[in-house]
């Protein structure tokens, strides 16, 4: 009797980004236990999109962004869709290679190559408008490739520092201007009503993300930190109302977990705050190491996380201008990227959070190439180190070649955080 014949896969699953991604869902599905059931929605999402490639639909024009810095509610307001396209994958960025300096951000130059490629993944129709925020360099320079591509760009100019009343008023001028923007790509005008509509949309996202961002205080943990990166890059590109059901109900998942005593790690596993460059998937490299070898990561300041989800809109007058002034404020005066000429805000962010995540030491991440992140890593090592908080400092790229010696160096830094917790307590 003949064997069946084996299903053929179908030719996207045999791609070298959809090999990259399943790897780093399987490790981050299977290799650990006690996974929530209601991250199922993300585990399936991230299947779909990124190995199965299936399209993403959208309402209205498709505006893609590069940084946070853009702000989503000006889009939705205006009837279209927001999708960011800072991308994680190691294939795009051999792609972006080809044509961007050796020493590049693996971000930027993933970002490019996927913009270069045939098939982008995550699979969308092509971007009717790119808004680029004037943030790193490299970004900037990145504009003027990006519409040799074809692509229509917008350059979003952001003030270089942010403690002045003068930075506040040019960058609220650069907010205004990009709504005027859209109302020419969308022929939609912003009104009182829409704006109002879409400043609530993404405040209940960010509402849910609070809830999920306080449960990760807990000791011991109830949530890994691979699980809620996976998450908050979710939001990246999956429908916002969709998102905002299935965080709500990982919330509620949680409360159950917190009341019955779950532990997602063991007691005693060094607590870690995540700062840097951020983990775009599937080049979640770093954190998954670390919770693979015995830590939890338990808070973060990232800007494919915590910075991107954590700051509400405070709103005085229900007026047009006076909320798209006030978009303008939550998303510069709150904002501690280190593109800033000072940025003090950042050093006490990270304070903050390790005392009130009761974090044990920090794993700093940057990517090679990447010019703001490597320049500051000293001057956040002498503000943590003069509070006795040890930090671990880790310059990569998107290539899996290593993993093997990161691993070694991120155990033995949670060995010596168990080594001064045992001396402590003796």
């Amino acid at each position: 009797m003949n064997a069946s014949p084996t299903p053929e896969v179908p030719a996207f699953q045999r791609s070298r980004q959809a090999r990259e991604s399943e790897i780093t869902l399987d490790h981050i599905t299977d290799d650990f236990d006690g996974n929530p059931a209601a991250m199922q929605y993300f585990y399936d999402l991230f299947r779909r999109v990124f190995i199965q490639g299936e399209a993403l639909p959208h309402e209205g024009k498709l505006i893609g962004t590069t940084c946070i810095q853009a702000p989503d509610e000006l889009i939705y307001a205006v009837g279209a869709t927001p999708v960011r396209l800072c991308n994680g994958s190691y294939h795009y960025d051999q792609i972006g290679a080809d044509f961007m300096p050796a020493k590049s951000c693996a971000l930027v130059k993933a970002t490019l190559g996927m913009l270069h490629s045939a098939t982008r993944i995550p699979k969308t129709a092509r971007p009717d408008l790119i808004v680029n925020p004037t943030t790193c360099d490299q970004k900037k320079k990145s504009s003027a490739m990006i519409e040799g591509m074809g692509y229509a760009v917008y350059d979003l100019e952001m003030p270089n520092v942010k403690e002045s009343e003068e930075a506040r008023l040019y960058w609220q001028r650069s907010v205004r201007q990009f709504a005027h923007k859209l109302r020419e790509v969308t022929g939609k005008k912003l009104t009182r009503q829409n704006l109002k509509k879409a400043i609530a949309k993404t405040s209940r996202a960010q509402a849910a993300f609070r809830q999920l961002h306080n449960f990760r205080k807990s000791s011991p943990a109830v949530i890994l930190g691979k699980d809620v990166f996976l998450i908050t890059n979710a939001f990246f590109f999956d429908d916002i109302d969709r998102w905002s059901d299935a965080v709500e109900k990982l919330n509620a998942e949680l409360t159950q977990r917190q009341a019955e005593g779950f532990k997602a790690a063991q007691r005693k596993a060094p607590r870690i705050l995540f700062t840097g460059s951020p983990p775009v998937f599937p080049n979640l490299k770093l954190p998954v190491l670390i919770e693979e070898a015995g830590g939890v990561v338990v808070a973060d300041e990232t800007c494919s996380a915590n910075r991107m989800l954590y700051d509400m809109t405070a709103v005085d007058e229900w007026l047009v201008n006076d909320m798209v002034d006030s978009l303008a404020d939550k998303y510069l005066k709150p904002c501690t990227c280190p593109i800033f000429a000072r940025n003090d805000d950042r050093k006490r962010r990270l304070l903050d959070l390790v005392a009130s995540f009761e974090a044990d030491g920090v794993v700093y991440q940057a990517l090679a190439g990447c010019q703001v992140y490597e320049m500051e890593q000293k001057s956040i090592a002498e503000a943590l180190n003069a509070q006795g908080i040890p930090m671990l400092y880790v310059e990569t790229d998107y290539s899996p070649d290593d993993q093997g010696q990161l691993s070694t160096r991120i155990e033995a830094f949670l060995e010596s955080i168990k080594t001064r917790k045992r001396k402590a307590a003796a």
